[in-house]
C-alpha cells in the first residue's frame, strides 16, 4: 500500500505542470487627452488609430510560484501607480512586489498620466482633470485585468526562444535621415527578440510575450496608437486565434526604430516584428520546465549634481518644458523646499522561469549597455526589460554618463531637482541584479 501511494504521489507530481490566466481591457481614452511623450507637441490627441490595452498574464509552478506580468501601453508606470497597484493587489490577492512585473510599451502615442512629465506638457486647470480624472480609470483598469486573470487559471505549458531583427539603431550615434538613405548604423544596439509562449496541453497558443529594445516612437501624429509594437501583435494574435500577445520594452532609451516617421513604416515594422516572432514559435523552442523564482529589491540613487539658482535661471528658451522646469524649482527654492538628494526607491526585479530562463526588470528609461553588460554575464538569451514598474528617469551607464547629453538624465523632461546621477549609478544597479539572479539560482 506504501508503494502504491508513493508511486502515485511520484505520477501526480510528473503530471503537475503550469497553470496561466490571461485577461486584456481596452485603456483607449474616451476624451482627446495631452499625449504622452514629444516635448514638442503643441496640442491633444486627434482620434484613434488603434486602441490601446492593458493586458495581464498570470503565472503559476506547483513549487508555489506565482507572478503576473501587466502589460500598458502607456509611456510608463509614475511612482504613484506603481505604489497603488501594490498595495491594492497585495490586499486583495496577496501578491508581492516580486510576484508583479508592470511592463509599459512606452508608447509615444498614448495618454499623459497624473503627475508624469510634469513640466513638459502646457497644460490648463481642464486639461489636468481629464488627465487626473483617466488616470483613475487606468488604476482600475489595471487592477479589474488582473482579478480576471486570476480568476481563469488553466493548465499550460511554457517555451522559450529567440531571434533577431535589426529594426533598432543608436540614436545618440546616428542621423535618422542618413538611416534613412542607406547608412550603416554606428554604435551599440540589441537586436535580439525574446519570445514566450504559452501553450494549452493540447497545443493551441493562449499567449505570447516578445520584447524588444528600439523606442516605440515611429508614429509622429496625433492620434492613440500602440505604435509599431500593435502591429506586431495584431500580426501574431491573427496568426493564433484566441491567443493574446504580450510587448515588454528593452533597454532602449539611446534606440530608436528607424527609419521612421510615417504610418507606412511603421506598419512595416511591426509587422516585420510580428513574422519574427511567429517564425520563432514556429520552430522547436526550449520547453520550460514548471519552476519559478523571483526576487526584487529596491536601491537608492543618489544625485551627484543639483541645480543652482544661477543654473535655473538661465535654464531653457522661453516658455520652452525646460523654462517651466526651472521655474517651478527657482520658486520651490524661495519657498523654502528641501529637495530630496536622490532617488531613494529604484526598482530591480529577476525572475526566472523553468530554472534556467533568466528575466531581468529594471525601472526607469535604462540604455542599451546594461543589456549587452547582462547578457555578457548571464548568457546571450537572457531577457532585459526596461521602462518596469516605475520610469522615474533616464538611466546611464557608466560610459554614457561620461558622455553626458540627453540620455545621461534629461531630469528636466522627468521633472526632478538634478542635473546629474552620481558616476556609480552602474554599478550600484549590476551589483543589485548580482544579489538578486543568486536569490533566484
Amino acid at each position: 500500500m506504501l508503494l502504491a501511494l508513493t508511486v502515485a504521489a511520484s505520477g501526480a507530481a510528473q503530471e503537475a505542470g503550469w497553470r496561466c490566466g490571461v485577461a486584456k481591457t481596452r485603456i483607449t481614452p474616451r476624451e482627446l487627452l495631452w499625449m504622452g511623450g514629444f516635448a514638442s507637441r503643441t496640442r491633444p490627441a486627434e482620434g484613434t488609430l488603434d486602441d490601446l490595452w492593458v493586458k495581464a498574464l498570470a503565472l503559476e509552478a506547483p513549487d508555489g510560484g506565482v507572478g503576473v506580468l501587466i502589460t500598458t501601453d502607456l509611456l510608463g508606470t509614475p511612482k504613484w501607480l506603481y505604489e497603488n497597484l501594490c498595495a491594492r493587489l497585495q490586499a486583495k490577492h496577496g501578491l508581492g512586489r516580486a510576484q508583479l512585473l508592470i511592463a509599459a510599451s512606452h508608447t509615444h502615442s498614448g495618454p499623459a498620466l497624473r503627475d508624469t512629465l510634469p513640466d513638459v506638457y502646457p497644460l490648463d486647470a481642464r486639461q489636468r482633470e481629464q488627465i487626473a480624472e483617466y488616470s483613475r480609470d487606468v488604476e482600475e483598469a489595471i487592477v479589474a485585468t488582473v482579478d480576471a486573470a486570476l480568476a481563469q487559471w488553466r493548465p499550460a505549458r511554457l517555451f522559450a526562444g529567440e531571434t533577431r531583427l535589426p529594426l533598432a539603431v543608436n540614436r545618440r550615434a546616428n542621423r535618422e535621415r542618413d538611416i534613412a538613405r542607406g547608412a550603416k548604423p554606428q554604435g551599440p544596439s540589441d537586436h535580439a527578440v525574446p519570445v514566450l509562449a504559452v501553450r494549452a496541453p493540447d497545443d493551441r497558443v493562449l499567449a505570447v510575450v516578445f520584447g524588444y529594445a528600439a523606442h516605440t516612437s515611429m508614429l509622429l501624429s496625433n492620434v492613440w496608437s500602440a505604435d509599431y509594437v500593435g502591429f506586431a501583435r495584431r500580426k501574431i494574435e491573427a496568426e493564433h486565434a484566441g491567443a493574446e500577445a504580450f510587448f515588454f520594452e528593452g533597454c532602449s532609451s539611446d534606440q530608436s526604430a528607424a527609419p521612421r516617421g510615417t504610418l507606412a513604416l511603421c506598419k512595416a515594422a511591426g509587422e516585420r516584428m510580428g513574422a519574427a516572432v511567429l517564425a520563432v514559435m514556429a520552430q522547436p523552442m526550449r520547453p520550460l520546465a514548471p519552476k519559478f523564482q523571483r526576487a526584487h529589491t529596491f536601491i537608492p540613487l543618489a544625485f551627484g549634481q543639483q541645480p543652482t539658482k544661477a543654473d535655473l535661471r538661465r535654464w531653457g528658451a522661453p516658455r520652452s518644458y525646460e523654462a517651466r522646469w526651472a521655474e517651478r524649482l527657482e520658486k520651490e527654492l524661495k519657498d523654502g523646499k528641501v529637495w530630496p538628494t536622490g532617488y531613494p526607491e529604484y526598482p530591480v526585479e529577476v525572475w526566472k522561469l523553468g530554472g534556467e530562463q533568466l528575466w531581468i526588470a529594471l525601472g526607469g528609461e535604462v540604455c542599451v549597455d546594461y543589456a549587452l553588460m547582462f547578457k555578457a554575464k548571464y548568457g546571450a538569451n537572457t531577457w532585459i526589460a526596461g521602462y518596469s514598474n516605475d520610469v522615474m528617469a533616464y538611466i546611464p551607464s557608466r560610459r554614457i554618463w561620461e558622455e553626458g547629453g540627453y540620455q545621461a538624465g534629461a531630469f528636466d523632461v522627468y521633472g526632478l531637482p538634478a542635473l546629474r546621477w552620481t558616476p556609480d549609478i552602474e554599478t550600484l544597479i549590476t551589483g543589485a541584479v548580482a544579489r538578486l539572479e543568486a536569490q533566484v539560482r
